[in-house]
């Protein structure tokens, strides 16, 4: 399901076309994106623009951002939110399902998590001194808010994402968040994921598709570009053109660096 079908960008204010995000080349040739495919992969190098779209997408489509504040609120995207007043996004099915997530929010993720469980957990120490020698029935029902969240999250996380390994942690928050008929944002989802990881992760956005829900994602993993059928955008030389997989240098450097690794590093 392509539920975001296209972004147009309206002429921009002389007052902003000077300041950041708007002098960026990208940004200045930027009047029009059209998605073709249910996985889209925003691919070039640091610095061509590919996150600052991204972000731009997420605050314009005011997604729910997963390890950091509101897309609203968030001081790092102010600039972006400004931007994003002249998106326009146009839809085949507005969605509120699925997420914005940035690989370098997750820790903040993990460990909101954590704090959050802890404080669950004195809440409920705190019912059982205070309903001592009350009936079992009142300390149930003065406990049972605090059990349903706790119960929740065993379900949906078990121990905790911050007990597991980096990688781990990041699949499991993945596997758990993704909902049907969701618009998913996820910048360098790899960050965190060995190849097999990487794997997995190509299966669920696979088993994700299958239930109608939209994946849009800036990548600098080979391994994740080569998702079935997804359109790969290339952002490079202040512009954006759609490319096939074996065209890009990314796939290129690293097949030849992998059948000849000693050409390359004989020369640093």
């Amino acid at each position: 399901m392509i539920h975001l079908q296209s972004i147009t960008v309206r002429e921009f204010n002389s007052r902003d076309a000077d300041s950041f995000p708007f002098n960026l080349e990208i940004v200045k040739s930027l009047r029009e994106i059209r998605f073709q495919s249910p996985v889209t992969f925003f691919v070039g190098e640091n610095g061509s623009g590919k996150s600052t779209i991204l972000e731009t997408i997420a605050c314009a489509a005011e997604s729910i951002a997963v390890g950091s504040e509101s897309v609203r609120t968030d001081k790092s995207l102010a600039p972006l939110r400004k931007l994003a007043q002249y998106f326009r996004l146009a839809w085949t099915k507005r969605t509120r399902k699925g997420f914005f997530l940035r690989a370098e929010d997750f820790f903040g993720y993990a460990k909101s998590m954590r704090q959050t469980k802890e404080e669950f957990e004195r809440e409920l120490n705190n019912v059982k001194e205070e309903y001592q020698g009350r009936s079992k029935y009142a300390e149930d029902l003065a406990s049972m808010p605090y059990r349903g969240q706790l119960d929740a999250m065993q379900r949906r996380y078990g121990d905790g994402l911050d007990t597991r390994s980096h990688g781990e942690s990041f699949l499991a928050l993945f596997q758990s968040r993704f909902v049907p008929d969701g618009l998913y944002l996820l910048d360098e989802p790899e960050a965190a994921l060995s190849p097999a990881r990487q794997l997995t992760f190509i299966s669920a956005v696979m088993h994700m598709v299958q239930q109608n829900a939209q994946f849009i994602i800036a990548t600098h993993s080979p391994i994740i570009l080569a998702t079935p059928n997804a359109q790969i955008l290339q952002f490079a030389n202040g512009g954006i053109r759609e490319v096939q997989y074996n065209e890009l240098e990314h796939v290129q450097l690293t097949k030849d660096f992998l059948n000849s690794p000693e050409s390359f590093l004989r020369h640093l």
